[in-house]
């Protein structure tokens, strides 16, 4: 049952380190963004942790993958590792708690969850991944989505919950017309055909859109957005992925953030469309639901925003056009977003529940 609970160093260990092990991509995800403030919240509250930032196919590593993580965890007495890391590599995760190491590992997504994976593929990594987590000290799930979700596939008993933290950021001020805003990488999984579609139905109405993300993740499928997206002139941009002040200037400018992931255990751009005050359409039954309740107080009923089915460009353009067309809707989701950027716990928060699974 689920419960709520970088930088690359390879130094010597030393009494009471934490080693925080994790892969070394650096693109925007949301995945690396939690690891980056989840390590700075648990430096803040004292932990020496050092990040074992480790270069590999993960999640499909190969033999010298295997040795350096290996080697990272046999450095520390305790080891947080970053579940895409963990999951390819149930071996090293068994010896090392066989010797006495403490193994806590961190889901983001189940590893086979990805879209578009062969069948033979994603029974191969949800095999390694049920032998990583049943082999670990501990399983750490970042949404009670996921933390469920993992519990039923692998047997697991206990799966400790760390929602995503939030930065307070600026109120966005908004556009005109209304600015619709994505980020997330050009991927099947986190499905932007499906926004640029549901867009060509609503051209009658005034709106401009910005998709933020990776066209290099799946070029393929990023050339086969911006084909679609060109049909649409200027009013649709595709910025690339962007960080910092960029980003910043993006969120500043929009109105309603639309995530439109196939699959999402939580995400965490929502917490981020939150924090700048920002409403947000996203997937039904997909963990971003669960992102929308994020920071709700007891009595607070406003939802700030929306969920429709994912992969319909019919029902998304009809949430669209509805949000674009009754200044009263867009109001009550402008103001629940408000409410919410005010109440939204910090990244101390997650760190704390991280802390009590590493003694």
């Amino acid at each position: 049952m689920a419960r709520e609970g970088g930088t690359t160093a390879e130094p010597a260990a030393a009494a009471g380190q934490l080693g925080f092990v994790t892969w070394d991509r650096t693109a925007p995800s949301g995945g690396n963004t939690y690891d980056c403030e989840l390590v700075a919240a648990l430096r803040a509250a004292g932990n020496d942790v050092v990040v074992h930032a480790l270069s590999g196919a993960w999640p499909e590593p190969a033999g010298p993958d295997l040795d350096r993580l290996a080697a990272a965890l046999a450095a520390h007495p305790v080891s947080l590792v970053d579940g895409i890391v963990a999951s390819g590599a149930p071996g090293p995760v068994e010896e090392a708690v066989a010797e006495g190491c403490r193994v806590v590992v961190l889901v983001h997504m189940a590893a086979a969850d990805e879209v578009g994976l062969a069948a033979p593929d994603a029974d191969r990594r949800e095999k390694a991944e049920g032998r990583a987590l049943r082999a670990a000290s501990a399983v750490v799930a970042t949404s009670r989505t996921a933390a469920d979700d993992l519990a039923a596939r692998h047997g697991l008993r206990d799966v400790r919950v760390a929602r995503p933290g939030a930065r307070r950021a600026p109120t966005a001020g908004g556009s005109t017309p209304p600015r619709i805003l994505a980020v997330a990488n050009l991927t099947p999984t986190k499905d932007p055909l499906t926004l640029v579609r549901a867009l060509h139905e609503v051209t009658d109405l005034p709106w401009t859109a910005v998709l933020v993300g990776s066209p290099d993740v799946d070029r393929d499928f990023a050339e086969a957005v911006r084909r679609e997206a060109a049909g649409l002139g200027e009013r649709v941009r595709l910025a690339g992925a962007l960080v910092g002040d960029p980003l910043e200037a993006e969120w500043s400018a929009a109105d309603l953030l639309v995530l439109t992931s196939r699959t999402e255990t939580f995400g965490m751009v929502v917490l981020e469309a939150l924090a700048h005050g920002v409403p947000a359409v996203v997937g039904a039954g997909t963990g971003a639901v669960e992102a929308l309740t994020r920071g709700a107080l007891p009595g607070q009923t406003a939802t700030p925003g929306a969920a429709v089915p994912p992969g319909d460009p019919g029902a998304l353009a009809a949430m669209l056009r509805r949000w674009l067309t009754d200044t009263s809707l867009r109001d009550q989701w402008r103001r629940a977003a408000a409410d919410r950027r005010a109440t939204l716990p910090g990244w101390d928060v997650t760190a704390a529940i991280v802390g009590q699974t590493l003694p």
